[in-house]
């Protein structure tokens, strides 16, 4: 039965990662093929189709009678039915969600939209971000779209026009809105974004053009997630008044109603470098103590009632704890309580598998059936991805089965060996246990409970010890990062969270006001004290190893390793298994000794440039910052950490715009930088952010030459002395040289200054590759400058569907008609280029690692070697 489910579980997760929907061929063949399987399964089970055994039996019977000596052949088959099952599955409800999509035409145009708010609104300062569920009936009668999308993600902007009102989940609204496709920044070992709001069936973002707004009526009670969003609201409502202005508050919240996006930036940092982030988030324990505790209580009072049982039973009724036993009542209440607590977290993956397995585990005691925990896993791994099949690209699916399944390892096999002395000696007669002859005095019970305590904690040290080491593997893959002040933080933070202030939030959730006030403030007090002694712990430089995300191999030795280390004492070699987890450490594979590879990061509507040679880095350019998409600490610091980079040799901005120097800030306090080069005026500030950072500074000037690694580094413009007016005018220009590979980075220069450095220094213009100035703007670029450069592969750094126009339709017609190899970031996300067998290769992230849910843009020709 393992094999089948993990059959489906597999054919749901091969199926998120095809890059294209199977076709009809690919759907005609999986079907045959798992008839086929699933009639050799069927064929072994039926005697009569082996034959009598008089007669020379016929191929079919023949092979019938192998797979009847042979029922693993049978049971595989079944499992590949099943995965092929879980596969077609899984297709066909992403077709059913594809074909809601917003038409290219209607982006950026202004659509009235009637719907309901759903979820829980995000608060941001001046802004709100919701989802609301539209009526696609009326979308398809007024404006005629058929298949509109059904869920948009919005945003309401106090800029828009005065104060946003409060929006309650289920409240009706009539909006006017500006829609586009759900499009996000797609970079190298960079977080989905567009598979994450596929998952939740966002299939268009925009936001609210007010004051065109109108509150409708009610209606309808609305339906049961409605009711629910509501009672999360009015919660999440209740904690605030209660602890407005508490540091912690966000924690307090989360712990409550799993909205974990109200946790302030510097308590996400602490939980992140302690790995104490999932005592946060409402998962398994916290269901588990949720159900333990109400079925305990239920099982109390069930067994107790007997005494008005019987006096019903005098009337002629039967007795209620005869005919529904009391664990069978504990059962069916902790699995109620229990799903009431995950619909308070949101129906989170942890808090599904979690109640999941709860389901499996009371339906097999109701039965009166022993059930191993690792089929009570592979059940709950099955019923979530029905429910949800993207929840398998989601990281709280692997960190939360890894969790449970490395914890069930741990402790089935733990073996004591022939020689080792129990505990429980027959010999000891155990005052504490029924039918023990002797009394138990103070002592035997201080022996006795001193021992089950010991028990216990060697028990928890075992669990945290397990898991420690088996999700190592997955943060890393995950989050590029692993806490080395894990294992110790969560030695006191685990009981003192579950079993402190979990229960007390609890009670606050349950009590009516005012009371719920005080609990709410208990629950902080107690939190505190543990914030404090873990930012003092996250304080420790070592307290977080970041390092470069592992290749598949790597995490495949690493699974082996930790499978190795988790096998009993007494297993050969078992010291050696850590040995297995080196290839995690492994950086990526560098550029060989006088070469580079250039990585141009998908950023938005900014510049952000990687090159890297055999032992150095640079960053040219560090995108936005948080005056526009915080682009800087959200995709450059991830993807310089993800991408094997921990020290920035130079940090080069071109100039102080804040599409290319907003995000300098958060590299220079994430990433050590030895050198900040810059054509910034002395009173910028990231000069003096950079000495605090103890990099060097130096403004960029013409003359400046450097050697790394065989590879030569020239800066081309500006001139030493005062700055130009114009802040453009301040770009570096930077010529990076290898043998036969050529990069011209350019920033922001207009018309102006490519002719200065076409009429001074025209054989040092020419490139195989251009970063294209200005975004494409119709300033730069010019004809004579092209010629001068004469590249072979140009780079657009463009945002989509940006305001600017970038890049401008002249001049991309301009490059096309050379016949250059072409790539922006709008469309092909990140793109990186390499020397390969002498000749500069472009690698577009959207073509190597596209999926099926990914946006397709369709923004003019690629060039003649596109």
């Amino acid at each position: 039965m393992r094999m089948v489910l993990c059959g489906f579980v597999l054919g749901i997760a091969t199926l998120q990662q095809r890059a294209d929907l199977p076709g009809g061929f690919a759907w005609t063949l999986g079907a045959l093929v798992g008839l086929a399987a699933l009639g050799w399964f069927l064929a072994g089970a039926i005697p009569r189709l082996a034959g009598t055994g008089e007669d020379e039996p016929t191929w079919c019977a023949r092979a019938v009678r192998w797979s009847r000596r042979h029922p693993v052949s049978r049971w595989g088959a079944l499992a590949l039915a099943a995965a092929l099952i879980g596969h077609g599955y899984a297709a066909s409800r992403a077709e059913w969600r594809l074909r809601e999509a917003l038409p290219p035409h209607w982006e950026g145009r202004e659509l009235m939209l009637s719907g309901a708010i759903r979820g829980l609104p995000a608060h941001e300062p001046g802004l709100v971000r919701f989802l609301f569920s539209v009526d696609v009936v009326d979308v398809r009668s007024r404006l005629g779209i058929d298949d509109f999308p059904s869920l948009v993600q919005l945003s309401w902007s106090e800029r828009a026009g005065g104060r946003v009102p409060e929006l309650v989940p289920g409240a009706r609204w009539r909006l006017t809105v500006r829609l586009k496709r759900p499009h996000r920044n797609a970079n190298f070992n960079g977080r989905d974004g567009e598979a994450a709001l596929f998952a939740r069936g966002v299939r268009a973002t925009g936001y609210v053009v007010a004051p065109s707004t109108a509150r409708l009526e009610p209606g309808r009670a609305g339906t049961l997630a409605a009711r629910v969003d509501r009672w999360r609201f009015m919660l999440a409502a209740r904690i605030d008044a209660a602890l407005a202005g508490a540091p912690h508050l966000g924690i307090v919240k989360a712990l409550a109603i799993g909205a974990q996006e109200a946790i302030d930036a510097a308590d996400r940092t602490i939980l992140r470098r302690t790995g104490t982030s999932h005592l946060v988030a409402i998962s398994g324990l916290h269901i588990g103590f949720v159900a333990g505790a109400s079925a305990a209580l239920a099982a109390w009072l069930w067994r107790r009632s007997c005494g008005f049982g019987v006096w019903l039973a005098r009337r002629g009724r039967r007795e209620w704890p005869l005919i529904v036993p009391a664990p069978v009542a504990a059962a069916l209440t902790g699995t109620l309580c229990a799903t009431g607590y995950a619909a308070l977290a949101g129906f989170n993956v942890p808090a599904q598998r979690a109640l999941w397995m709860l389901v499996v585990v009371s339906a097999a005691a109701a039965l009166g059936r022993n059930i191993a925990s690792s089929l009570v896993l592979a059940w709950a791994a099955v019923l979530v991805l029905a429910a949800d099949p993207w929840a398998v690209i989601a990281p709280g699916f692997w960190l939360s089965f890894g969790a449970v399944a490395v914890i069930a390892l741990a402790m089935q096999f733990h073996l004591r060996r022939p020689g080792d002395r129990e505990l429980d000696t027959p010999e000891i007669d155990d005052p504490l246990q029924p039918g023990s002859e002797r009394r138990a005095s103070w002592r035997d019970r201080w022996r006795m409970g001193s021992r089950r305590l010991g028990e216990s904690l060697v028990g928890a040290a075992r669990a945290q010890y397990a898991v420690t080491i088996g999700l190592a593997p997955l943060t890393a893959f995950w989050f590029s990062q692993i806490s080395l002040a894990g294992p110790l933080a969560n030695a006191f933070a685990v009981p003192w969270v579950s079993l402190v202030v979990t229960p007390v939030v609890l009670v606050a959730v349950v009590l009516p006001a005012p009371l719920d006030a005080a609990a709410f403030e208990l629950a902080h007090t107690l939190l505190a004290p543990l914030m404090r002694l873990l930012a003092r712990l996250s304080a420790y430089e070592w307290a977080e190893w970041r390092l470069a995300r592992p290749s598949t191999w790597a995490m495949v030795s690493a699974a082996v390793g930790v499978l190795w280390c988790l096998m009993p004492r007494g297993w050969p070699i078992r010291f050696a298994a850590p040995l297995a987890w080196l290839p995690l450490a492994l950086p990526p594979p560098a550029p060989a000794p006088g070469t580079f590879r250039l990585t141009a990061l998908d950023v938005g509507q900014g510049a952000a440039i990687l090159v890297e040679t055999a032992r150095h880095a640079l960053l040219f350019d560090a995108g936005p910052g948080p005056e526009s998409t915080s682009a800087g600490e959200r995709i450059v610091v991830p993807s310089l950490v993800a991408n094997g980079v921990p020290t920035l040799d130079a940090l080069v901005l071109s100039h102080g715009d804040a599409d290319h120097a907003g995000g300098a800030p958060a590299v220079l306090d994430a990433v050590p930088v030895r050198q900040l080069l810059g054509g910034l005026p002395t009173s910028n500030r990231l000069w003096a952010l950079a000495q605090a950072a103890d990099a060097q500074g130096r403004r960029c000037a013409s003359g400046q030459r450097w050697r790394w690694d065989g590879v030569e580094f020239s800066v081309l413009w500006p001139d030493a002395g005062p700055l130009p007016s114009k802040s453009n005018a301040h770009s570096c220009v930077l010529r990076i040289e290898a043998p036969g590979f050529v990069a011209l980075l350019t920033g922001d220069i207009d018309a102006s200054i490519e002719k200065t450095l076409r009429l001074r220094a025209q054989p040092a213009l020419r490139a195989d590759v251009l970063l294209v100035a200005h975004h494409g703007s119709r300033t730069s670029s010019t004809e004579p400058f092209l010629d001068s450069v004469r590249p072979r592969i140009a780079i657009f750094q463009v945002g989509y569907r940006n305001r600017f126009g970038h890049p401008h339709p002249s001049v991309w017609a301009r490059f096309a008609g050379r016949g250059i190899e072409l790539a922006r970031t709008d469309r092909d996300g990140a793109v990186r280029v390499e020397l390969d067998a002498g000749v500069p290769t472009l690698e577009r992230y959207r073509d190597t690692h596209r999926r099926y849910w990914m946006d397709q843009m369709d923004s003019g020709p690629r060039g003649a070697a596109g």
